[in-house]
């Protein structure tokens, strides 16, 4: 969840799958102030593809949005015959896999969307968005409220947000296309999509065959694979399903790869070096390392309240001050470590959401429990101890700032 790592070990913990990258202008700006400057979502990109290709990973760009995409209803070879999508923008730097906000009596709370846009980018420094997957329930949600989601998060963050890519996964191949078109006639930036878990692709060619017959409902948008073995039980390595998955889905961008194996990421990259494909690391945690190996963004929950610690650590990485790097990313890992002893998935970050933005996130869905008082009191105290939140009221000797 916060990333992947995660999401794997708390679901043991919550009985069921719970889960859970900023963006900046033109290369003269320094890192800094490409992390603090807004998007515009209705200005199309300074220069031509050969420019967009060769930003630095978690450089933060201004986005265009051009007309409404209309969903594709034919058939998988015009699919085929169709010009490749090209993001008008790679998508790279911080994505937060955003939580879907709750009532009391578990409803969606749309009301509060607004604020939680405005949130991220002016808070947390974060512009892009993963919306529907682990952390935000997506699989807990029905059809018509996934759709009513997507379509909040697109239509309040238009000029705020440079990308707002849609979790379709689904166990139901209809289901996952009628979400795709959706997300396409909506104006979303691209789709995204899990390995069914129920009934497994047992290889690479079963797998890539259900996730053509998605990407195929919405040529005119990008398409990522979401990898959490942890959690679907499909076992097949990234690497292996990269090899020669845009002769099979043209429209292919790109992986979300929320899982520990170094090894399997590393190769992502390195067979697929020539490509351009994003490569989107998913374990909070373990980010720095997936730095060094060439990873270009981070979809993950605990940037929607750590993203300006996180956004700290890009700075000081793209600067080759890995000394602050390292420093920042066991920052994190302290926070991380401390709430994973105590049980953590999608019903504790809602708590932790909460407590750091102000927004009430509601409680999780059934068969979720929403996070006791003792955890959210002891999250509260750590959140403070390393300076997350204000520490005006700690006690002396509790202090320990990673600032």
């Amino acid at each position: 969840m916060a990333g992947l790592g995660r999401a794997g070990r708390s679901a043991s913990s919550e009985q069921q799958p719970s889960k859970a990258l900023s963006r900046a202008p033109p290369a003269a700006a320094g890192p800094g102030e490409k992390l603090r400057r807004k998007g515009a979502r209705g200005h199309p990109p300074k220069g031509g593809p050969a420019e967009q290709q060769t930003k630095r990973p978690f450089a933060s760009g201004i986005r265009a949005r051009g007309p409404t995409r209309g969903g594709n209803r034919g058939a998988a070879q015009t699919f085929f015959s169709s010009s490749m999508a090209s993001p008008k923008k790679k998508l790279q730097g911080l994505v937060a896999a955003t939580i879907t906000p709750m009532t009391e009596h578990g409803e969606i709370n749309f009301s509060v969307i607004g604020q939680y846009v405005d949130y991220l980018v002016e808070e947390q420094g974060v512009k892009n968005i993963f919306v529907n997957g682990t952390t935000g329930e997506g699989l807990s949600l029905s059809v018509s409220e996934r759709r009513r989601v997507a379509e909040e998060w697109v239509t309040k963050g238009r000029n705020k947000l440079d990308q707002v890519v849609i979790h379709v996964g689904a166990l139901s191949l209809k289901e996952s296309q009628e979400l795709a078109q959706h997300a396409a006639e909506i104006g979303a930036d691209g789709i995204a999509v899990i390995a069914p878990f129920f009934l497994k692709p047992w290889n690479k060619d079963v797998l890539i065959n259900f996730l053509k017959e998605v990407a195929a409902a919405a040529p005119a948008l990008p398409f990522y694979y979401y990898h959490i073995p942890a959690l679907t039980g499909v076992k097949i390595r990234a690497e292996e399903l990269l090899d020669g998955i845009q002769d099979k889905i043209p429209t292919f961008q790109g992986l979300k790869f929320s899982d520990t194996d170094l090894l399997d990421f590393g190769q992502c990259v390195d067979q697929n070096r020539q490509r351009q494909f994003a490569f989107l690391f998913g374990v909070d945690e373990q980010l720095l390392s997936a730095l060094v190996m060439g990873a270009t963004g981070a979809v993950g929950s605990t940037y929607n309240y750590l993203g300006k610690k996180t956004n700290q650590m890009l700075e000081a990485f793209e600067q080759k001050d890995f000394s602050s790097a390292l420093n920042h990313q066991f920052c994190i890992q302290r926070f991380i470590n401390f709430v994973l002893k105590l049980g953590f998935g999608v019903s504790q970050t809602k708590a932790i959401m909460t407590l750091v933005s102000g927004i009430p996130m509601g409680p999780p869905r059934p068969p979720l429990q929403k996070a006791s008082r003792e955890f959210i009191d002891n999250a509260k105290a750590k959140l403070k101890s390393l300076d997350f939140l204000l520490s005006t009221d700690l006690k002396d000797g509790n202090f320990e700032s990673c600032s």
